[in-house]
């Protein structure tokens, strides 16, 4: 498969190891532009590329960068995809640490939906719960025990699935979270976030999670 991933940090950078690993095609991006890439794809095979082109190339597209950068994306980068490539949201929202206010958010829309209406494209939530270096070395074959698991949330059915297909193939079982108006359930704060938990446990804590914002995760 063919994955443009735009970001190159701790979990951008990590997909870009694990996902060459299976052998998928990669083509990585930042801000900073390909030139800057070149030690990442020198070690993994990966090809560095600009924005436009990491978008484009990708039949999934994973965006992976800071809440407060979503704005600053080429305008219409996303907007003029077709529908059937898969754009995957692995973005949080940390007002107090690094992204500041985002009204919207703070009076309650789940941040991917945040997301999705800045990129002007369906997006699917995952790979947002979990430590880079957790997902760069805790994945484990299907039916092992204690298999961390990872909840990904979405609207587009087949979307969700390719997702889910992609969790399970990194080592970890992919949870149906339900739609991405359910996504707030896995944001920061919520039992689920940076837990480590089975199949079982993920589903327990989606369950468990309010959506009432704590303080730590507040601009207020």
């Amino acid at each position: 498969m063919k994955i443009g991933i735009i970001g190159a940090g701790n979990i951008g950078g990590t997909l870009t190891r694990r996902f060459r690993a299976l052998g998928h095609e990669v083509f990585v991006a930042n801000s900073r532009g390909p030139e800057t890439l070149a030690d990442l794809a020198a070690e993994t095979g990966a090809h560095a590329v600009t924005v436009e082109d990491a978008a484009r190339r990708g039949q999934v597209v994973v965006v992976t960068i800071p809440q407060r950068n979503i704005p600053q994306l080429p305008a219409k980068l996303f907007a003029s995809l077709p529908r059937e490539v898969v754009v995957v949201d692995t973005g949080n929202y940390y007002p107090r640490q690094r992204d500041g206010r985002i009204d919207a958010i703070e009076n309650g829309l789940p941040e991917s939906r945040w997301v999705e209406g800045q990129l002007g494209h369906p997006v699917v939530k995952a790979f947002n719960n979990i430590y880079a270096q957790h997902l760069l070395e805790r994945g484990k074959p299907a039916g092992a025990r204690d298999r961390i698991a990872l909840p990904v949330a979405g609207d587009d059915a087949r979307a969700k699935e390719i997702v889910m297909r992609l969790v399970d193939e990194l080592g970890f079982d992919p949870v149906d979270a339900g739609g991405l108006d359910e996504s707030w359930r896995q944001q920061p704060g919520s039992p689920v976030y940076a837990a480590d938990f089975d199949a079982a446990g993920v589903r327990r804590a989606l369950g468990e999670a309010s959506k009432e914002r704590t303080p730590d995760w507040s601009a207020s």
